[in-house]
This record gives structure tokens, C-alpha cells and sequence, in this order.
């Protein structure tokens, strides 16, 4: 049996956001998280080679980037529905022509 432990995205998100804004060493922030080096430094570097252009101030972290993904994934999931179902497009017309 495996003890590897599931990690939810938005944790992975909020521990990456973590070491990015406290400018902490992962060795540092890994054992207060409950979080082996190793692990938390792939989830830094793996979000770094994702958001090359988030180096600086006023960027969107990593817990913003995780939300816009759920977002979208859910953004994507209602399209589906909506097609399946048969909806046709809501379309705005003028009450009187």
C-alpha cells in the first residue's frame, strides 16, 4: 500500500504562493506546510516554467492562476451542457422593429 498522500490543486496553488510572496527558502516553508522539499520545489519550479512573465509586482500569483483554470474548466464544462442539451444561443432582439 502507498502512503503518498493527494494534495488539492488550490493547496499546491496557496503553498506555491507561499514561497513566491514570502521570498522564504522552500526549505523553510516545506516543514510548516506539512510538505517534503521536494515535492514543494517541483510545485515552484513546475508553476516558474508555466508563468514565465509572473516574475514581477502586479502579476497574477499562483492562487489566481489556479482559480482562472477552474474557471475555465468550468467555463468549458457549462459549454458542454449547454450543447447537449440543446439550448439554442440567447439572442438579444429589439422589441419593436
Amino acid at each position: 500500500m502507498s502512503n503518498r498522500r493527494k494534495f488539492s490543486a488550490d493547496f499546491r496553488a496557496e503553498a506555491v504562493e507561499l514561497v513566491i510572496s514570502s521570498g522564504r527558502p522552500i526549505a523553510q516553508v516545506a516543514p510548516e506546510i506539512g510538505v517534503v522539499e521536494g515535492t514543494l520545489g517541483n510545485w515552484v519550479r513546475v508553476w516558474k516554467e508555466e508563468h514565465p512573465e509572473a516574475g514581477g509586482a502586479g502579476k497574477p500569483g499562483p492562487v489566481e492562476w489556479a482559480k482562472c483554470k477552474a474557471l475555465q474548466a468550468e467555463n468549458a464544462e457549462l459549454k458542454r451542457e449547454i450543447e447537449f442539451l440543446g439550448y439554442p444561443e440567447v439572442r438579444i432582439m429589439p422589441m419593436f422593429a
